[in-house]
């Protein structure tokens, strides 16, 4: 298997007092998967983020990603930007299927894609994200069974695997810049970073 080194395996774990549980927070080009009951949180602003789990056992996980910036690709589906994007998802696949989860269990639920970022506008980050997660779910056979995307707001998501309960807050405003500028400096780094190559898939 060939690494891309901006997905990473979430490292921040925390206890949630709100929720009485262990937490994993997960970043810009992260990701998190389990087969234990704890709660997989992330905010979202132009990046999207997969709740994958497998209803029949509650294997599930989270990613946070977002499509490189290239207006020059159009909408050519094996553009870097389209490859980016199913190694972000496939990746978090192939790690469910390792711990157990079963393909035909599959059920998603999708987050993020607002228009956040200033300066990226003209390229419709938020909503190429979105476009882009709908498409890949659909193509591959798996149910979106929830959505929230688009729109002008950052979003706070909770992911409860073992249930597949989420809990979302829009977040109508921002007390700091924390949040646009993880998002800024991840959109610069994927820009540089090569696109991985293939995934092992089961």
């Amino acid at each position: 298997m060939s690494y891309d080194y901006t997905s990473e395996l979430a490292p921040n774990t925390y206890y949630d007092r709100h929720f009485h549980s262990e937490a994993v927070k997960i970043l810009p080009g992260e990701y998190y998967v389990t087969q234990r009951d704890l709660l997989i949180v992330t905010v979202l602003g132009s990046c999207v983020a997969v709740c994958l789990r497998d209803r029949s056992n509650g294997i599930g996980g989270m990613n946070h990603f977002m499509l490189p910036g290239n207006t020059e690709e159009g909408s050519n589906p094996l553009s870097s930007s389209a490859r980016y994007g199913v190694y972000a998802i496939e990746i978090l696949i192939n790690h469910l299927l390792k711990l157990g989860a079963q393909r035909r269990f599959f059920e998603a639920k999708v987050f993020g894609g607002a228009s956040v970022l200033r300066g990226f506008g003209s390229n419709n980050v938020g909503k190429r994200n979105a476009e882009f997660v709908l498409d890949y779910l659909h193509t591959e056979g798996i149910p979106v069974v929830a959505q929230d995307l688009m729109d002008t707001y950052p979003r706070k998501v909770y992911f409860f695997p073992k249930t597949g309960r989420v809990m979302l807050k829009k977040l109508k405003s921002l007390h700091n810049t924390t949040l646009l500028d993880r998002e800024m400096e991840y959109s610069l780094r994927i820009k540089r970073t090569p696109v991985a190559g293939e995934i092992d898939l089961f």
